[in-house]
C-alpha cells in the first residue's frame, strides 16, 4: 500500500508501454510513426503524455531523475537474468549513480518477459528483430506477459541467446531503473542508436541529461590495429574514429560508454575494454554480492 500512488503509473506503463515511448519520443522531439492500434479511452492518452512529462521534468538531475538506465557489459547482462533465487542488493553510488531508483530487488527472477522494443516499433524501418526488450522479475514480468499481448514468457535460457544475438549485432544492454516499479531495476533493454530514445537522446544532447550511466569500463585500442574500422561500424556512441593518417583506431574516453560492442567487432582483437574509475562501477552482481559478504 505505501506504492499505491506510483499504481497507476505503472499499470498504464506496461500495459501501453508502446504509447508511453511513443509519447516519449514526441516529448523529446524526435520522430515517432505510433502505436498500431489506438486506445478506446483517450483520456489514457492524455495521462500517458502527463507521465512522460513527469519523467522529462525530473530528468536533468540525477538527485531527481526516476527513470534511467545503466550500460552493462554482456557478461553482466547475463548475471541478471541468470539469477534463481530473489536478491535485494542496495547498489553503491558508483555503480548506479542516481539517489532515486538504483537497487536491484528481484523476486521470482526466473520470471522474464520479452516482447516488442516499443522503440524499434514507433520507426519506418526498425532495426530487427523486435523482440528484445526484456522484463526482469515479478510482478512486473508476469503482469506485462498477461496483460500486453506483445509480450510472452521466455526461460532464462532463452534470455541468454537474446542477449548473445544482440550483442553480436553491435547493440548496447541496458538495464533500466524506475521510480513508479519499485524504484529498482526491472528490465533489460537492447538498444541500438537509430531507434532507442535513450542512446539517441544521450547522442543528441551530448550526455548533458544524465539518462545513461556508463558501465565502468572503457575501450582500449593496441598498436595492433589495422585501421579496418569494422569497430566505428559498430559503436553506437560516436565514440570510435580513425586518427589523422587513417592508421588505427582512437577513442574519445568522453563519449566511450564502455558496452563492449567494440571488443568483439575487432576481427584481430585489437581492442579490449579496461576499468576507468571516472566511469563509476560495473554492475557486476557476482562482485557486489560478495562485497556484501
Amino acid at each position: 500500500m505505501e506504492d499505491k500512488d506510483d499504481f497507476f503509473h505503472a499499470y498504464l506503463y506496461l500495459k501501453h508501454i508502446d504509447h508511453f515511448i511513443h509519447h516519449a519520443f514526441l516529448t523529446s522531439g524526435l520522430p515517432s510513426k505510433g502505436p498500431p492500434d489506438k486506445l478506446k479511452e483517450e483520456d489514457m492518452e492524455i495521462l500517458l503524455k502527463a507521465l512522460v512529462q513527469n519523467i522529462a521534468e525530473a530528468a536533468p538531475d540525477p538527485a531527481t531523475s526516476i527513470y534511467h538506465a545503466k550500460v552493462v557489459k554482456l557478461k553482466d547482462a547475463i548475471q541478471l537474468v541468470t539469477q534463481k533465487h530473489d536478491l535485494s542488493l542496495i547498489t553503491p553510488d558508483k555503480v548506479v549513480p542516481f539517489k532515486i531508483a538504483k537497487d536491484i530487488i528481484l523476486k521470482n527472477p526466473e520470471s522474464i518477459a520479452v516482447g516488442v522494443c516499443p522503440c524499434r516499433s514507433m520507426q519506418e524501418k526498425p532495426c530487427l528483430p523486435l523482440d528484445v526488450c526484456m522484463f526482469i522479475g515479478d510482478p512486473f514480468a508476469s503482469f506485462i506477459a498477461d496483460q500486453n499481448p506483445q509480450y510472452r514468457k521466455i526461460s532464462s535460457e532463452e534470455a541468454v541467446k537474446i542477449l548473445e544475438a544482440e550483442h553480436k549485432r553491435g547493440h548496447v544492454h541496458c538495464a533500466y531503473f524506475k521510480k513508479q516499479l519499485g524504484n529498482r531495476f526491472f528490465s533489460i533493454c537492447n538498444c541500438c542508436s537509430c531507434c532507442c530514445t535513450g542512446v539517441k537522446m544521450w547522442n543528441l544532447l551530448e550526455g548533458t541529461i544524465p539518462i545513461l550511466a556508463p558501465s565502468g569500463y572503457v575501450s582500449e585500442v593496441t598498436d595492433e590495429c589495422n585501421a579496418c574500422a569494422n569497430c566505428i561500424e559498430y559503436c553506437r556512441f560516436n565514440a570510435l574514429t580513425l586518427d589523422e593518417g587513417g592508421k588505427k583506431a582512437i577513442v574519445n574516453l568522453k563519449k566511450c560508454m564502455g558496452c563492449g560492442a567494440c571488443e568483439d567487432a575487432c576481427p584481430i582483437g585489437a581492442i579490449s575494454l579496461r576499468l576507468e574509475p571516472s566511469k563509476g562501477e560495473p554492475l557486476d552482481l557476482q562482485a557486489l554480492m560478495s562485497e556484501r559478504g
